[in-house]
């Protein structure tokens, strides 16, 4: 399964890097978002969407700050693109959809907007800002949305300092049953 050792070779070269401006590595993100995920018993599709949502800043060749510098890197399309021909879409368009989400957020919810850290805050702005009422309507239509918003919230809380979580290898088993199960 040669996927998986790709992925956690990204992670061992690249996930040191800096999570777009917070004070975390792009691996602890990941693994804080898949923790979340799987303590609330999310599928395993989920959670393996969890682990991959920001894969697409570990696969591009922009700098850990494009954001900063006014540049909106695409990373959800990359992800999705990235991850789509092996884990499906079930996994693939959350990570798609997850940048879409936090618009959503923003405009379904007033606190939401208000508890978004500087950097998320910024990345909105690049992104688009908060959904109009009939992108809200339009993305409440696509199949996958309600798996994307239980995604970003994870995204929104996985960026504290110093959290313990499980290694890359733990979250292994659930890619490799993904994978097992689409190829039977």
């Amino acid at each position: 399964m040669k996927i998986i050792e790709d992925i956690v070779s990204l992670f061992a070269q690249r996930g040191d890097s800096l999570y777009g401006g917070e004070l975390i590595s792009q691996r602890d993100h990941a693994l804080q978002a898949a923790t979340l995920a799987e303590n609330e018993n999310a599928t395993p599709l989920l959670i393996v969407a969890a682990l991959l949502h920001d894969i697409g800043h570990l696969v591009h060749d922009l700098p850990e700050n494009a954001s900063n510098q006014g540049v909106d890197d695409k990373h959800e399309s990359v992800g999705e693109a990235y991850l789509e021909s092996t884990f499906g879409d079930q996994v693939a368009t959350p990570v798609r959809l997850h940048v879409s989400a936090k618009r959503y957020l923003c405009a379904a919810d007033d606190d939401y907007l208000a508890c978004l850290s500087e950097a998320s805050q910024v990345s909105l702005h690049l992104q688009g800002g908060p959904f109009t009422v009939a992108e809200m309507n339009e993305f409440e239509s696509l199949r996958y949305w309600r798996d994307a918003v239980r995604l970003r919230r994870w995204d929104d809380l996985a960026k504290v300092e110093g959290v313990v979580t499980p290694s890359i290898e733990h979250f292994k088993d659930y890619m490799r049953d993904i994978l097992e199960t689409q190829n039977s």
